[in-house]
């Protein structure tokens, strides 16, 4: 594997007690760089509190209790994510994660209408998803589901507010997935009609994304929190510069740290937050900044104020 930096101790002190609340982790479709029981453990060493468990294709709530059980004291929180392979927009799926414990509800990623839509190219020499290959694979082979609708001509689907209704129900965390910015803009707005309390604009910098400015501070006025995940800069889909810009701009305050690791290739999923916490430090955020990006807000996310 590459020889990847390492935090410094200010760092990981900074990140003490947080959740990362966007890793891929075996057990997985794919090959992943660690699985979820050994990284609880590594976690802990680091006094990292906890993880949300993300999958595109498969339910993660009775993983997170394993987890849980073998780790005990550990935050593993499970979720779900709204593609093809649970039935898309799906209530019933959504209700059933709901009851085993999963906390997190991810809007359609890699089979989203704006994700299979999306002409957008990545910069040169970013890597790519390792996803994308999956989804090749699976149409090449007459398998390629339709695309997964979350708005329509008058709006939100009424399958996108039953969806909505029960996450308002249980108190989960609805996080936008791969919607375009149209798409997360009329979302917000009736998740919080429908009671939705914590809600996670998903990596706003991605390629198949880019939330201007001025539709994140709008969204961030509406309550929601917009994350910034370690590898959409690292890998090179958007720059640095961008990324910081767009924190600074939209303000600590209303952003949420995540590593969104996990892949063969990228540094260890441990070292994640703490390798934001000290690319932050150097670009002259603040202590008080990090704690609340890397700490405070991702633990209301993960429920585990």
């Amino acid at each position: 594997m590459a020889d990847h930096p390492k935090p410094s101790a200010r760092a990981r002190g900074l990140v003490a007690g947080a959740y990362d609340i966007h890793i891929h982790v075996a057990p997985d479709v794919m090959r992943r760089r660690i699985d979820d029981l050994t990284l609880a453990g590594r976690f802990a060493e680091v006094g990292l509190a906890g993880f949300v468990l993300k999958s595109h294709y498969v339910p993660t709530a009775e993983r997170a209790a394993v987890v849980r059980a073998a780790v005990p004291g550990f935050g593993a929180v499970g979720a779900i994510t709204l593609n093809a392979s649970v039935g898309g927009l799906n209530p019933v799926a959504v209700e059933i994660a709901a009851r085993g414990g999963a906390q997190v509800v991810w809007l359609p990623t890699v089979d989203s209408a704006n994700q299979r839509a999306c002409a957008a190219t990545d910069p040169e020499g970013a890597t790519p998803p390792m996803w994308a290959r999956l989804q090749d694979e699976l149409r090449a082979a007459g398998m390629a589901a339709e695309p997964v609708d979350v708005v329509g001509p008058g709006g939100v689907l009424e399958r996108t507010r039953q969806v909505l209704r029960v996450v308002a129900g249980h108190d989960m965390t609805l996080a936008t997935g791969h919607l375009s910015a149209d798409e997360i803009d009329a979302v917000v707005d009736a998740a919080a009609e429908e009671g939705v309390r914590r809600i996670v604009i998903t990596h706003p910098e991605f390629t198949s994304q880019r939330v201007a400015i001025d539709r994140q501070r709008a969204l961030a006025a509406k309550g929601a929190l917009l994350e910034r995940c370690f590898t959409t800069p690292h890998s090179g889909k958007v720059s640095w510069e961008t990324w910081f810009e767009h924190i600074d701009a939209v303000g600590p305050a209303h952003s949420v740290l995540s590593s969104d690791l996990g892949q063969p290739f990228n540094p260890p999923v441990e070292d994640g937050l703490a390798l934001l916490a000290d690319r932050l430090l150097a670009e002259g955020f603040t202590e008080e900044d990090v704690r609340t990006m890397a700490v405070g807000n991702p633990r209301r996310l993960a429920g585990a104020e």
